[in-house]
Formats: structure tokens, sequence, C-alpha cells
């Protein structure tokens, strides 16, 4: 399974997770590991979903709303979560291990939920929500 994580949260997380979940087969690669830091999130949306394979983790629960990356992210077919508002306001720390504290959560629900189901990720609740498309 292959994670994307968008450049609204920083490269070093992202390979950090991806360091963490080797073990489990999963790799975790941040936007300019394989684009440039300026690509357009329907660009990589689109490149990501004719890969396949692709699970989205985004800072940005903009894309969601935005006419133009909505329709991308809808059509892709990709599974996805997006960090509730306030997560990218958290101080890198804070950020980290909330992030450590969700990623097996995230991983087992990526593994067993429908493929292209979105979740939003909460700061302080339990539990992921579904994001309806």
């Amino acid at each position: 399974m292959n994670f994307f994580v968008d450049a609204n949260l920083a490269p070093k997380l992202a390979h950090a997770l991806s360091a963490l979940s080797d073990a489990e087969g999963i790799t975790v690669t941040h936007l300019v590991d394989k684009f440039a830091r300026n690509t357009p999130d329907e660009k990589w949306i689109v490149d990501l979903a004719l890969e396949k394979d692709w699970v989205i983790f985004s800072g940005d629960y903009r894309i969601t709303k935005n006419p133009q990356t909505r329709i991308a992210w809808q059509q892709s077919g990709l599974t996805s979560f997006f960090l509730q508002k306030g997560w990218t306001n958290l101080k890198f720390w804070d950020q980290a291990w909330k992030l450590v504290k969700w990623w097996p959560t995230i991983i087992e629900t990526a593994r067993n939920i429908q493929v292209g189901t979105s979740f939003l990720v909460p700061i302080t609740a339990t539990k992921l929500q579904i994001i309806p498309k």
C-alpha cells in the first residue's frame, strides 16, 4: 500500500511515517519526492489515480470543497484521509505525535475499507469521520 502525503505536511513527517510503516510493506511518499512542490492538487490527484494503489493523506481539507480539486478528488476513486482544520496550525512536535498515534488506525482503515472511501481525521476525537462524496 502506498500513501501519498501532500505539501501541507512536512516531508520529514512523511519520511518518518514511511520508516515506521516499512515493516508492514507500506510506503509513504511526500509530494516533493514525486512531483515539483508547486504541482497543482488536480494534477497530482489525477496522476495518482492513473497509477492506482495510492491512498491520499492530506493536510488540506479544502480539496473536498474547492470546485476544481473536488472534481479531481471525486473522480480519482482513491481512498483519502484529510486532516481536520487546525492540524496544520499545531506545533511540529504536537502534529508529529498525534499523527503517529493515529497512523495504525489509518493503516487498518485503508486496508479494510472499500477503495475510494474518504475520511476526516479529527484533532481531538477518537474516531475517523467518513466524508460523503
